[in-house]
């Protein structure tokens, strides 16, 4: 086969983007701040949060429903000074900020951090309130997307997005659908005290990590089907899930560590917590992870005994998971959790199929 090379437009455009960046860094390489500047996007590990998931905008949002968009827009204006409280994603995104921090120490130079980018379908005059909550939290974010209205799942790919967490499942599935990890936030029941050096994150296996083809085969044919196949296809990978890419990045930047002889001090943990059994179906998915070349830290199989008290324990600062009774059982003992709403767990509840309504002619 031939070497594929780039054309010389191409080359030409990515000469032009390395010599503005570089321009861009010394400008502001020149000024004198204590606040570290954005990385480069092409570098960056992006996280995009709402507006609604990094603050708790709850009366907010009644204000917007009940009174609509004018007196929305006037009440956030009139309380622009007064910071909104954290939301689902904040203790995540002040995790991700720690990350950085330890980065920075080991690797001055290096741009391969996390970029928090809020994105957001707010009017452009709520970002003042948003800019001053922020401001108030000492919050490293300085990418903002205010769409006044719009969707903003257009953008993502445009902001090199690794991925995306919203309140709004539509627009989380509407990213999904665009290959962009995503998941819809919730809060928790009760407050957990989180590690302050450590970004814990956990993981569901199947449509999360991996594909939904084990759920498929578990909903129409039944458990023994299920570990018969399982067995049978123990050294074939199962396909990626959408949130695989993000395990990935967070393999890179622990790897980061590990370089700097920093594995038993690394300030990022990963947890597979998964309904499989491990004697009957554990080994094809450890095999899988092995065959993409990542590592997760912690492999935890609960044979379909609940997640909810082993969460609690990890105490992770964000869980994804596909199936809802498993995210409503976590909240409810203080976990926060993210809903990764795909395959074919979502037309079903706690193993039952959701009637679906008829399409009118």
């Amino acid at each position: 086969m031939s070497e594929i090379k780039p054309n010389d437009s191409a080359q030409t455009e990515n000469s032009a983007d390395e010599t503005d960046w570089a321009a861009a860094k010394a400008f502001f390489d020149n000024l004198k701040t204590n606040k570290p500047r954005p990385p480069k996007p092409k570098y960056a590990v992006t996280i995009a949060v709402s507006s609604r998931t990094l603050f708790n905008m709850v009366e907010e949002r009644k204000i917007y429903k009940e009174q609509g968009l004018e007196n929305y827009v006037a009440y956030q204006q009139e309380h622009e000074n007064e910071p909104l409280k954290p939301g689902a994603a904040f203790p995540f995104v002040t995790a991700l900020m720690n990350v950085n921090d330890r980065l920075r120490k080991l690797y001055p130079d290096s741009e391969e951090l996390f970029d928090i980018v809020l994105m957001t379908n707010n009017h452009a005059q709520v970002g003042v309130r948003l800019i001053n909550s922020i401001n108030h939290y000492d919050l490293n974010i300085e990418r903002f997307c205010m769409t006044g209205g719009k969707s903003p799942i257009g953008y993502l790919k445009a902001y090199m997005t690794n991925l995306y967490l919203s309140k709004d499942s539509e627009k989380v599935t509407e990213a999904i659908e665009e290959g962009i990890a995503a998941a819809t936030m919730f809060m928790p029941d009760t407050q957990t005290e989180l590690s302050e050096t450590q970004l814990r994150v956990a993981f569901d296996g199947d449509a999360v990590l991996f594909s939904d083809e084990s759920e498929i085969i578990v909903k129409k044919h039944g458990l023994d089907t299920f570990f018969e196949h399982e067995k049978e296809f123990e050294n074939k990978p199962l396909a990626q899930g959408p949130l695989k890419c993000f395990l990935e990045a967070l393999g890179k930047l622990q790897r980061k560590f590990y370089a700097k002889n920093e594995r038993m001090n690394c300030p990022i943990r990963t947890f597979l917590v998964t309904a499989r059994s491990a004697a009957s179906s554990g080994a094809r998915v450890l095999k899988t992870l092995r065959s993409w070349g990542l590592e997760i830290d912690e492999a935890l199989f609960l044979a379909g005994a609940p997640k909810g008290p082993l969460l609690q324990k990890i105490k992770p600062h964000i869980f994804f998971d596909d199936q809802m009774f498993h995210i409503e059982g976590a909240k409810e003992l203080g976990t926060i959790s993210a809903h990764v709403p795909y395959g074919i767990g979502q037309k079903y509840n706690r193993g039952k199929l959701i009637e679906q309504p008829e399409k009118k002619e």
